[in-house]
This record gives structure tokens, C-alpha cells and sequence, in this order.
């Protein structure tokens, strides 16, 4: 089983999930190609609900700043 990670993309701050096998992804808010073996992780999860569960909380968490 592969882990899903929570990853911040480098030009805009956008959060998403990737694959941790994943070399690429691109990123939902500006579309720019994120690198994910060098993108900040801010999480990793064993599951993709996991990981979702852990980016809404961020998303939360940041909306509430």
C-alpha cells in the first residue's frame, strides 16, 4: 500500500494531495508542475480519505488565520 501526502505547491501555496510514488502533479489552483519528491509535505497518510480528512483540516486551519 502506497501513502497519500499532503503538499504545498512551490509558486502559489495551494495545497493537494499526491501520491507518495508520484513524480509530478499538477496543481489545481495555478497549474503549475509540482516535483512532489521535492515539494514541502506538510502530511502523509496510509489512505487517500485519510489524507483528504488531513487537508480539509489544514484548509480549516489556514481559512481561520
Amino acid at each position: 500500500m502506497t501513502s497519500t501526502l499532503v503538499i504545498v505547491c512551490p509558486r502559489c501555496g495551494g495545497l493537494l494531495l499526491a501520491k507518495a510514488e508520484t513524480k509530478t502533479r499538477n496543481c489545481p489552483y495555478c497549474g503549475n508542475t509540482v516535483i512532489v519528491q521535492k515539494a514541502r509535505k506538510l502530511a502523509s497518510a496510509k489512505t487517500a480519505s485519510e489524507a483528504s480528512v488531513i487537508l480539509r483540516k489544514l484548509k480549516s486551519e489556514a481559512a481561520n488565520r
